[in-house]
């Protein structure tokens, strides 16, 4: 339509037209309603798609809705693969397709998501086993996917036909609109069903459109390794290689359709494509987009940009100040604007005077006075008759079942059964004459039966459910038939296996030889009905639980009366029954009410409906049967075959029974039905729909009519209106349309009325859709046992406006929602179990499955085996599609076709759907009868079990109620906030560390390297440094004197090899180890200034040794000093293949030391010189160096000495890696300023050796010990099960006062706390366990000493953080998060909370920057690009008002102090200071500041497969990458639970997830991860993900 020529129109359409296109350039209308607007001025001009019969009002004569024409196109339809009956109708397939036609226009561009091969080839033909049809006799409901012709017509085509004839029907514009879908174009003509993906062969992927949309004009991109395209040869369904695009159509991108046959030229050097060079890949509508994963969600970001449906106002308040948005009534939806309807009567019912006064009585009277009347005939699977059961044949058999019930089970004196008592009846579908014997044997008993599925194995879908029923019952027996029996799963013993949730039963088989004869004077006795239980059926609710509805005997013979005189039923009439006879309109025609009549039924099992859907017909014909009862997918079924039939004739029905008529998408198989038969004999009102539920019985059924009867009704109702609830016969729209017809009248002696389904059962309007009421003898009285849901669904007093009741005995809801149309015929429009109520607007579950199936389903789906419900995230409900894919289908079609399953929704329902799965054929959880079990699948999909295999979710399009972005305030001014100490009220938040002040006798050295004399003289043979290997002996040690002399040979071989002069940068590349510290001190006594270097990987040189030569270059080194290991490393081969290693600096090896002293030895002039320099990369992928003077280092060591209280008579073990911040500080410095001993045990040992640590810990009786949050973790899961096998080997940890952990991060509380838990049995005390706090301008601010108060821990309101807020909450409360204090403020530390925009301080508890001021701050960054404005704002900020004059240190984290009730060591009240996280890594989303951390935490406790998780922004985007510990298979599982539990829980949308494998996130050696590098690595497709998601 869009590209249609604008000329063809009048002059003033195409003003209008001009003036539409500025408004939606200017933003004065959205693109939708742009849209509709320019379709309503141009809908005129163009050529209309027929919908037939959709205008007919209510109450109309009918007319035959179908033209022969289109009777034929039904007939060829139908063979390209059979349908579901239920959802069929031509005239919703032709509003599908024109919804989708106008969604041509705006071309939506999904970026299809990224699937690892091996994930891909678990649907390819190999793999395939046919969808399971063998429920045995079982099946019933839809399960069988594609009905019975399955086998005798292939999937592609019947001579041409095969193509979905869509040409016959729309206008050529729909046909240039199927080009866009090439999965959905016509396979090729008689292709089989396994070639069917590859026959998009030639013409490439059939994308029609502008290749100028292709990305930047070029045909190459980069592609995925991943895609399963480049394994042609092994993956026969694969899609052919449609690389050949060529450039030079570039006179295409007018829109026109191009011919995209490749050339020949082009077609011979096709060439498999490598990772870097790239392919086209298809999105949903066909537009080529590059695979890259950064186009890709560019993408993305597109397709989100256009204009969502018109925000909404109003809001309620969350708790404070995250506003969730509620949906407000729209001013202009339809009201009802009927009167109050009048509950409407049925006729009485008659009292006829030869009625027997019970079900008993009337089987008793003719099984004597007529017993070779026949009552049943079964047919065996041939169609051929099995067994003639009569009344006398009955009568005796119930007789023998009921005495040997009462007498023949248990003792004389105890009998098991007594009357009144529950029994459960197990009959498979093809045995009907056992189930009718062992119901009436029953009743005759006094015993009330429970008729039940047959369990087929341990773990049915509902069977535990139904065990729960029986339980509740008190069942103890179950009957059964003696095939039934033989066939039960049973144990290696022979007996019958308990089933899952079963209570335990006596299987008692009823065959008559089998029991034992009745004494001749033994009579049952016979009573007229009472109020006694006579049955109780099983009803399976929404949610899976299954409940009992108890019938009573007088409402049973009531029911059976009036379907007796409703359907006119004579003695000796003939019925066919194709239904379930355990339940429903089966068992109240074909067991109770012929019975009642006299009547003789024929049989039709569901497995002779599988090989002959035309069974039911012919034994019709053969018995000249008056009456049928079937279900819409036996007419559809019976449309399907009837071809080879010539002899059929129906003339002898007078009513055609439709069980599920009430079912809106049955109306199209009665239609189809009758147009197709009425040739052989059908009369048009023969055909009778009726609605039923398992609590009212029987609701309406419409009679057979007789000629001068009201002719039967049909309502054209616009689906808009009835999502608000309202009746409106549709005129306008056309497409979104729900067509009805009548079930009939209410039925004799019954009263109806129909209530609003929310709210007090007031009544409802004319025009106005409610849930149907009924109130009469014959419904169920209750649900078995539970009275409280009974009061709640069986009695119901509907109430008239003015609130008064409408009558004074109860009516009974029956589940169904409908109207009384004007002449008081009954329309039903869905179920309430199938409503969902999204956004205040009611959706039925049929309806959008009949939607799905309308897009040429045939070559992606079973029909019958798709699954619709509601999930409720983020306070409304959520639409969820699951659907059987077929083994053929290619990734690309199905994806295409769920694109368009959204737009159709979207167009016809004006609904999102939140999430749509594919799953492989066969595995969704059935239910007894072969339907899905829907619960079941609900509950897969919750759990995170339904191992789909593609996945589509579209959050961005139907979560509509987020809170709105938040703007920030302005601040308010200084002046208005300061007075003296506090800030608005408040004490300001500052805090500081003890003084400085006490020297002692290694304090009056202003020098470490003079430190280090001083104690090589006086205390020459105290061991500092003691080197643990993996064994946890001692591998090296060091004395102060040994360190003193080794440095000195360092300090001579820098002054004569290198010829380094004062001040020359060294980098000291060496392993943890000894060597590194006296390389250290030989650089302080040369004079050189120091920078320790992590040495690369050996294993995994490119990654890391390009940050070793970076950090060389970036520090401005002279020479590489380092191990001779190391040393050839650098030069290796895989070292020049990574690096340009002529560049190094030069490199000397240490390993063999000369005997020469230096001349001497150097000694700094001033305190504030360099002493070393200390790099580190940032989480944020940041390298950054920081300078360390002279003072600052000897400040530092004093305030840990002080802080630790650290004496050379101490022992410290230290488990950290000694490169950068508090952990080189604690490895190299403080060992030689307080003489204690270090017992270094390098990290990477921990990995052969886990208990490592700890047991040096404990041999050492180490009182303080240094960690990282990777050290904690590897022994949190590689020591969790071995604790007392430590204990034994006698580990005690009960000496340790302080283990702390070393980070720059927010403390991991769960990690710390399960470490403790863990570790508490080997005597380690909980408040031992701490943390510390440092970062690149201090690099220890916080640090847990030995005699202050223990950490704290606190619980704020995670909303509140993310506006920036302190919001103290209590433990447990919703969002909350726990905040544990970062360890003790160290001596000589000052610290200020200020606002980092306005550099202003903060109030005690609000959240801000930590500022910093301290002797051993760092004195700036070691830059090479000398960034000064940087540095000045880092290093030397003040603040903006208050004190202005000090200079602080910004330390870039967010945190909040606060003032304890604990006092200091010197008396004071304590302040905590709670780091919260760093401003950097924060994410600002929709205005508001989220830590990953927070996000990261939610998503790995979602489900037990996310081992670790990672989020990033990118282009405002939140990524979310999950580490997958477990089957390929469950990755798809985690794309809708990451995606819930993130808009729950912090409001977001998530709009890509990725799965990858574990180990891909990458973590440096603090354990924090690196969360740029992951996205880099995403964007450059450098992760090989199992599976990439785009939600939309």
């Amino acid at each position: 339509m869009a590209d249609r020529d604008t000329g063809a129109f009048p002059s003033e359409v195409r003003a209008r037209l001009a003036e539409l296109e500025l408004e939606l350039s200017e933003g004065d209308i959205t693109q939708k309603g742009y849209e509709k607007k320019r379709s309503k001025l141009i809908g005129a001009y163009l050529p209309q798609s027929p919908v037939s019969g959709s205008e007919v009002a209510v109450g109309q004569e009918r007319k035959t809705p179908v033209t022969p024409s289109s009777s034929s196109r039904y007939n060829r339809r139908r063979l390209s693969g059979s349908r579901d009956e239920r959802y069929r109708s031509d005239v919703h397939t032709e509003a599908v397709q024109a919804a989708l036609a106008k969604h041509k226009e705006r071309k939506m561009a999904v970026p299809m998501p990224s699937k690892r091969r091996s994930l891909v080839v678990q649907t390819s033909m190999d793999a395939y086993t046919p969808p399971d049809t063998s429920s045995g006799s079982e099946g019933e409901g839809n399960g069988d996917e594609d009905g019975p012709e399955e086998n005798s017509v292939g999937e592609g085509g019947v001579g041409g036909d095969g193509t979905s004839s869509l040409e016959d029907s729309l206008g050529t514009e729909h046909w240039a609109n199927r080009g866009l879908h090439p999965a959905s174009s016509s396979t090729t003509t008689g292709s089989s069903a396994s070639s069917s993906s590859s026959s998009r062969g030639s013409g490439g992927s059939g994308a029609v459109g502008r290749l100028a949309d292709v990305l930047q004009q070029h045909a190459h991109v980069a592609a995925h390794l991943h895609r399963h395209r480049l394994h042609r040869t092994e993956n026969h369904s694969a899609p052919p290689d449609v690389t050949g695009y060529t450039n030079n159509s570039s006179s295409s991108s007018d829109g026109t359709q191009v011919d995209r046959t490749p050339c020949p030229a082009h077609a011979a050097h096709k060439h498999t494509p490598k990772y870097g060079n790239a392919e086209l890949m298809e999105t949903g509508d066909g537009v080529p987009v590059s695979s890259r994963v950064s186009a890709k969600i560019q993408q993305l970001v597109n397709t989100l940009k256009r204009p969502k449906r018109p925000p909404l106002r109003e809001f309620f308040v969350d708790d404070f100040e995250e506003l969730l948005e509620v949906q407000q009534p729209d001013p202009n939806q339809p009201r009802a604007e009927g009167a109050q309807m009048e509950p409407s009567q049925g006729e009485l019912l008659g009292v006829v005077t030869n009625w027997p006064p019970s079900l008993e009585a009337a089987l008793q009277r003719w099984g004597t006075i007529s017993p070779k009347a026949p009552c049943l005939s079964t047919m065996d699977p041939n169609g051929k008759p099995l067994y003639v059961l009569t009344y006398g044949k009955l009568w005796s058999r119930c007789v023998k079942v009921a005495y040997n019930l009462l007498h023949k089970l248990g003792s004389k004196q105890e009998p098991l059964v007594r009357p009144g008592d529950r029994v459960a009846l197990v009959y498979p579908n093809n045995d009907p004459s056992a189930f009718i014997t062992a119901f009436y044997g029953c009743l005759l008993a006094e015993v009330v039966p429970v008729p039940i599925e047959v369990p087929l194995s341990r773990k049915d879908a509902g069977s535990q459910q139904i065990g729960f029923l029986l339980g509740s019952c008190g069942v103890t027996v179950a009957l059964t038939s003696d095939a039934c029996h033989k066939g039960l799963p049973k144990s290696p013993t022979g007996e019958i296996q308990q089933f899952k949730g079963w209570p335990k039963v006596l299987w008692f088989v009823t065959e008559s030889k089998h029991l034992s004869k009745p004494p001749r004077d033994w009579f049952p006795l016979i009573k007229d009905a009472t109020q006694d239980t006579a049955y109780i059926e099983y009803k399976t609710c929404k949610d899976g639980s299954v409940l009992g509805v108890t019938v009573t005997r007088l409402a049973m013979l009531a029911h059976c009366q009036a379907l007796t005189q409703c359907c006119s039923y004579t003695e000796a009439e003939t019925i066919v029954n194709v239904l379930d006879f355990k339940k429903d309109v089966g068992l109240w025609h074909a067991v109770l009410t012929s019975v009642m009549n006299m009547m003789h039924v024929i049989s039709i099992p569901y497995a002779l409906m599988k090989v002959n859907p035309l069974s039911w017909i012919q034994k019709v014909c053969l018995y000249k049967a008056k009456v049928a009862c079937v279900k819409s997918r036996d007419m559809h079924w019976a449309l399907v075959a009837h071809r080879d039939q010539r002899d059929i004739n129906l003339s002898s029905l007078r009513m055609l029974l439709v069980a599920d008529g009430s079912n809106p998408w049955s109306i199209s198989s009665c239609d189809a039905f009758l147009n197709v038969f009425q040739t052989k004999g059908l009369r048009s009102e023969v055909i009778c729909p009726c609605a039923s539920s398992p609590e009212a019985l029987t609701v309406a059924i419409r009679g057979p009519e007789e000629e001068d009867s009201t002719p039967p009704g049909r309502g054209v109702l616009s689906m808009s209106g009835l999502s608000h609830g309202v009746i409106r016969v549709d005129s306008e729209e056309k497409l979104s349309v729900l067509t009805l017809q009548d079930v009939g009248f209410v039925m004799p002696g019954a009263l109806m009325c129909v209530v609003r389904p929310e709210g007090p059962p007031q009544l409802c309007r004319t025009d106005e859709i409610g849930e149907i009421c009924v109130c009469t003898a014959a419904t169920g009285s209750s649900y078995y046992g539970l009275s409280g849901m009974t009061k709640n669904t069986f009695e119901v007093f509907p109430l008239s406006s003015a609130g008064s009741p409408v009558s004074e005995a109860p009516f009974t809801r029956t589940g169904l929602l409908g109207f009384i149309g004007p002449v008081g015929l009954i329309f039903v429009a869905g179920k309430m179990d199938g409503l969902m109520v999204v956004g205040a607007r009611r959706h039925n579950a049929d309806d959008i499955v009949a939607t799905a199936l309308a897009v040429e389903p045939m070559k992606f789906v079973y029909r019958g085996r798709i699954a619709v419900f509601s999930i409720t995230v983020l306070h409304d409900e959520r639409i969820v599609v699951v659907a059987e894919q077929r083994p053929d289908s290619t990734e690309e079609d199905s994806f295409q076709w769920m694109s368009r399953v959204l737009q159709a929704i979207d167009g016809i329902h004006q609904v999102g759907v939140y999430c749509l799965a594919l799953v492989p054929s066969n595995t969704l959880p059935k239910t007894p009868l072969g339907g899905i079990h829907l619960s079941e699948t609900k509950q897969l999909f919750l759990e995170g079990a339904l191992h789909p295999c593609n996945v589509l979710m579209c959050p961005h399009t139907c979560v509509t109620n987020l809170p709105k972005p938040r703007q920030k305030q302005p601040e308010i001014g200084p002046a208005s906030v300061m007075v003296g100490n506090l800030v608005s009220g408040k004490r300001i938040a500052q805090a500081s560390g003890r003084d400085l002040t006490q020297m002692e006798d290694n304090d009056q050295f202003l020098f470490l390297s003079e430190v280090l004399q001083w104690r090589a003289q006086t205390t020459p043979d105290h061991v500092l440094y003691t080197l643990l290997n993996s064994r946890g002996a001692i591998a090296s040690s060091l004395t102060c004197v040994q360190l003193h002399k080794r440095a000195e040979k360092i300090a001579a071989i820098l002054s004569e090899r290198a010829h380094l002069q004062d001040g020359d940068h060294v980098a000291l590349v060496y392993p943890p180890g000894v060597d590194l510290v006296v390389a250290f001190y030989g650089c302080l006594y040369a004079g050189c200034v120091p920078i320790t270097v992590r040495p690369p990987h050996p294993q995994n040189i490119t990654t890391t040794l390009p940050t070793v030569k970076m950090i060389v270059e970036v520090s401005r080194s002279v020479c590489v000093m380092t191990t001779q290991v190391i040393s050839k490393l650098l030069r290796s081969k895989e070292a020049t293949a990574t690096v340009d290693v002529r560049t190094w600096p030069p490199v000397i090896d240490t390993d063999d030391l000369p005997k020469k002293k230096p001349p001497l030895l150097h000694k700094p002039l001033n305190p504030d010189t360099l002493a070393y320099l200390d790099f580190s990369v940032s989480t944020t992928g940041m390298l950054a160096g920081v300078k360390m003077s002279h003072s600052a280092t000897s400040a530092f060591c004093r305030s840990i000495k002080l802080q630790c209280e650290l004496y050379p008579s101490r022992e410290v073990a230290i488990c950290l890696d000694p490169y950068c911040g508090l952990g080189f500080v604690l490895w190299c410095l403080c060992s030689v300023y307080s003489g204690h001993q270090s017992i270094l045990i390098p990290p990477s040992e921990l990995e052969l050796n886990p208990a490592l640590w700890l047991s040096a810990v404990s041999q050492y009786k180490v009182r303080d010990t240094f960690c990282s949050y990777s050290v904690m973790e590897l022994c949190t899961k590689g020591l969790g099960l071995q604790t007392d096998g430590l204990k034994s080997r006698g580990v005690d940890l009960s000496r340790v006062r302080t283990c702390v952990v070393v980070a720059e991060e927010r403390p991991r509380i769960a990690l710390t706390q399960s470490f403790s838990k863990l570790f508490k049995d080997l005597g380690l005390h909980t408040r031992a366990v701490s943390t510390s706090f440092g970062c690149r301008v201090n690099l220890a601010i916080c640090l847990q000493g030995t005699s202050g108060p223990d950490p704290t821990t606190v619980f704020v309101d995670m909303r509140a953080l993310r506006h920036d807020r302190v919001r103290l909450v209590e433990r447990g409360s919703p969002h909350s998060l726990s905040v544990m204090e970062s360890g003790k403020i160290l001596p000589g530390v000052r610290i200020i909370i200020a606002n980092p925009e306005t550099k202003g301080p903060m109030g005690e508890s609000h959240l801000g920057e930590i500022w910093v001021q301290s002797g051993h701050n760092a004195s700036g960054y070691f830059t090479v690009y000398g960034d000064e404005a940087l540095q000045s704002d880092h290093f030397c900020s003040r603040l903006s008002f208050g004190d202005t004059q000090t200079v602080w240190a910004r330390t870039g984290y967010l945190g909040f102090l606060r003032r304890t009730e604990l006092t200091d060591a010197n008396g004071e009240r304590h302040d905590a200071l709670y780091v919260v996280g760093a401003l950097e890594e924060a994410m600002e989303l929709r205005g508001m500041r989220y830590h990953p951390i927070d996000i990261e935490t939610s998503v790995i406790r979602t489900h037990k497969s996310i081992t670790e998780c990672a989020v990033f922004t990118w282009t405002n985007l939140l990524v979310v990458v999950v580490e997958l510990d477990g089957s390929e298979h469950e990755a798809l599982d985690l794309v809708p639970m990451v995606t819930n539990v993130v808009l729950e829980e912090h409001y977001l949308i998530v709009g890509v997830v990725v799965v990858v494998d574990i180990g891909v996130i990458p973590i440096n050696s603090r354990g924090e991860k690196q969360r740029m590098h992951l996205r880099d690595g995403f964007l450059a497709d450098q992760l090989d993900p199992i599976y990439v998601a785009y939600n939309m």
